[in-house]
């Protein structure tokens, strides 16, 4: 990014459980703004098929995740499913940032609300939220990728975010996905500096 290189980027962090649409969200800003890159975490599962080291997680084994954040690497982690880590290097936060881009964060509400804090003005979160508990389980069902006992687990673990919900600057209820897209852009294009 040449024009904005001597103005460090800001941070985005969009939050939101399971199936309430953030990722299409994402991809939609990370379409409208070239200066918007994507954080890439770095997690312990394995990876999936057609899944890339340093392009969808940095894939790092339990001893690799542990030894970086023994060494104070790690800006945010979180413990899910099943004993998996999931966590934001610093670096990739930072080297972004120096070269002017801004930084899109999609991750678990406990460290988006730490990144919020840490990075006070220099950081936007907007937590996303489905219409209800129901419709949520209707979305995630509709996927056809859960079993009733991971259903479960999303859907509990969604009502524990949604309890998140008021600790971030802005909330959107994405129950029509253009509304939705609309509402976030106006959020969006001002703390961008875009227009």
């Amino acid at each position: 990014m040449s024009n904005n290189s001597e103005k460090r980027g800001r941070i985005l962090i969009l939050v939101a459980p399971s199936g309430s649409g953030k990722s299409t969200l994402a991809k939609r800003l990370r379409d409208m703004y070239p200066s918007l890159q994507f954080s890439i975490s770095a997690t312990t599962r394995k990876p999936r098929e057609g899944e890339l080291d340093g392009r969808d997680y940095h894939f790092l084994s339990p001893d690799q995740f542990e030894e970086r954040l023994r060494n104070g690497e790690f800006i945010e982690w979180e413990e899910v499913y099943n004993g998996t880590r999931y966590g934001t290097l610093r670096s990739a936060i930072e080297n972004q940032r120096d070269k002017g881009y801004h930084v899109l964060l999609d991750i678990d509400v406990k460290g988006a609300h730490r990144i919020n804090e840490m990075f006070g003005d220099d950081a936007l979160s907007i937590f996303v939220k489905p219409p209800s508990i129901d419709e949520l389980e209707r979305r995630l069902r509709a996927r056809g990728t859960e079993d009733d006992v991971s259903l479960q687990k999303r859907l509990d673990r969604a009502r524990e975010e949604l309890e998140w919900e008021d600790r971030f600057d802005r909330k959107i209820v994405n129950d029509d996905l253009d509304t939705a897209w609309n509402e976030l852009r106006t959020i969006v294009r001002p703390f961008l500096g875009a227009p």
